[in-house]
C-alpha cells in the first residue's frame, strides 16, 4: 500500500498497481480500505473517493492541523493514522462485504442505440447478438465519477470492447447506456462524451434531492434488462 500526497488538501491511498489482472480482487481489496478508513473517522476528513486501485481521502488543512503536534507535520500526521486504521483493521473481523444487484432496464431500440451498429461492426456479430451479450453479463460498479453518479462498470464480453469515438458528441442524453474499451456505463444527465451509446434506461441515476443521490455506489452488481419501448415510456412518465 503507498500513500501520497495528491495536491495539498488530499492524499492518493494506492491499494494495488494493477487493476485488469485481477478486477474483482482489486475491487474487493479498495472498498475493504475505503471502509477501514471511514471507520477510523479520522479528524480532519471530510470526503473518500474510491476508485479502481485507489481511494483518495480528501481532507479539511485547517482541521487536520489542529490534531497534528506541527503545522508542517499534516501530511505526515494523516499518513500515519490512515496506516493505524489499516493496522486495527487487520486485527478485527470485517463487515459484511455483499453488494447489491441492481437491475437496470435498457431500452435498445435504434432511437436510443446511436452507436449499435458500430459496436456491431467493431465485434463482428449482430446488433440483436451485442444485445444479448450486454444483457447476459453481471457488472461490478467499480467507480462513481466524470459526472455525478455516472458508473464505470466492468465485467463487459471481451467480443464487446469498442474504442470509444474518434470525435466525442457535444450532448448525449440522460440515461444513455455505452461502452467504452472494456467497460460499459450510464450517463447520468445529459453532457458531453465520447462513448459508444447502445441503448438508454429510464432510471434516474442521480437526484441531488435524494440521500444518497446517486442510484449506484462502488461495489454494486449490475444487469441489464431489455425492454421495449412501451416499457421505457411507461417507466419514463
Amino acid at each position: 500500500m503507498e500513500i501520497a500526497p495528491l495536491g495539498d488538501s488530499a492524499l492518493i491511498v494506492r491499494v494495488r498497481n494493477q487493476f485488469e489482472d485481477a478486477p474483482e480482487q482489486t475491487s474487493n481489496e479498495v472498498l475493504r480500505a475505503l471502509r477501514r478508513i471511514a471507520d477510523a473517522r479520522i479528524p480532519g476528513v471530510i470526503e473518500l473517493a474510491p476508485a479502481y486501485t485507489t481511494v483518495a481521502v480528501f481532507f479539511d488543512p485547517l482541521r487536520v492541523m489542529n490534531d497534528a503536534a506541527r503545522a508542517d507535520h499534516v501530511i505526515a500526521s494523516l499518513t500515519q493514522k490512515i496506516r493505524e486504521a489499516f493496522s486495527r483493521g487487520g486485527r478485527r473481523k470485517q463487515r459484511d462485504t455483499s453488494a447489491r444487484l441492481v437491475e437496470i432496464p435498457v431500452c435498445y431500440e435504434a432511437e436510443f442505440a446511436l452507436d449499435l451498429e458500430h459496436v456491431s461492426r467493431q465485434s463482428q456479430i449482430d446488433p440483436i447478438e451485442v444485445i444479448d451479450l450486454h444483457c447476459a453479463a453481471q457488472y461490478r460498479v467499480s467507480c462513481i465519477g466524470f459526472t455525478p453518479g455516472f458508473p464505470f462498470l466492468s465485467g463487459l464480453h471481451k467480443r464487446l470492447a469498442t474504442r470509444r469515438r474518434s470525435i466525442p458528441r457535444k450532448e448525449i442524453p440522460a440515461g444513455s447506456v455505452a461502452i467504452a474499451g472494456a467497460q460499459t456505463g450510464i450517463y447520468p444527465m445529459k453532457s458531453p462524451g465520447g462513448w459508444n451509446i447502445i441503448g438508454r434506461t429510464p432510471l434516474h441515476l442521480f437526484d441531488p434531492r435524494k440521500d444518497p443521490p446517486a442510484l449506484l455506489r462502488p461495489g454494486d452488481r449490475v444487469r441489464f434488462r431489455a425492454i421495449k419501448r412501451e416499457e421505457f415510456d411507461r417507466a419514463a412518465n
